[in-house]
C-alpha cells in the first residue's frame, strides 16, 4: 500500500488532509492522532517546498491543494522565507500520550522554528466595555 487509508473513503480522506493542512498552516501547531499526523507530515513538507519556488504555477498548485488563498499566501510569503536555507524536514511530530475516551495515540505536529504567536490567531482579545465608564458617570451624577 502506498498510503494509509485512515478508515475513510477517498473523498473524506482528501477533505480531512486538506482541512488539517489549512489548520497547520494557520496555527503552525495542531494536535491530532498519531496516524493522521504521520500522513500529514509529508504533505505539509511538499507544500513548503512548492512555496519556496515562487512561480505562478506553484501558486496555483498551492491554492488548488489548500482551497484557501490566505493559507497559500502565508506559505509563499512567510513560511517559505523562514525555511529558505533548510533543505527539508519542515515539520516535526511529537507524541502526546493517549486520548482519554478511546485510548488513541495522540501527537502534536508543528513546524520547526514555529511562530508561537500564530497559535493565538483566533483568540479574542478582552475588550474594555463601556459598563465601567457608565457606573463612573452615575457616581458623578449622584454626587
Amino acid at each position: 500500500m502506498g498510503y494509509k487509508k485512515l478508515n475513510r473513503t477517498s473523498e473524506h480522506r482528501k477533505a480531512l488532509i486538506k482541512n488539517m493542512l489549512n489548520s497547520l498552516v494557520k496555527y503552525e501547531q495542531i494536535t491530532t492522532t498519531l496516524p493522521k499526523a504521520k500522513v500529514l507530515k509529508p504533505q505539509a513538507d511538499k507544500l513548503i517546498t512548492l512555496g519556496k519556488k515562487d512561480t505562478l504555477q506553484n501558486t496555483k498548485t498551492l491554492i488548488s491543494k489548500l482551497q484557501n488563498e490566505s493559507s497559500a499566501s502565508k506559505i509563499r510569503k512567510t513560511l517559505s522565507k523562514r525555511y529558505l536555507n533548510r533543505k527539508g524536514g519542515y515539520t516535526r511530530i511529537i507524541k502526546a500520550g493517549y486520548r482519554y475516551g478511546d485510548n488513541a495515540p495522540m501527537a502534536v505536529i508543528e513546524f520547526v522554528d514555529r511562530d508561537v504567536e500564530a497559535k493565538k490567531v483566533d483568540k479574542k482579545k478582552p475588550v474594555k466595555t463601556n459598563e465601567t465608564s457608565k457606573t463612573e458617570d452615575k457616581k458623578q451624577v449622584t454626587a
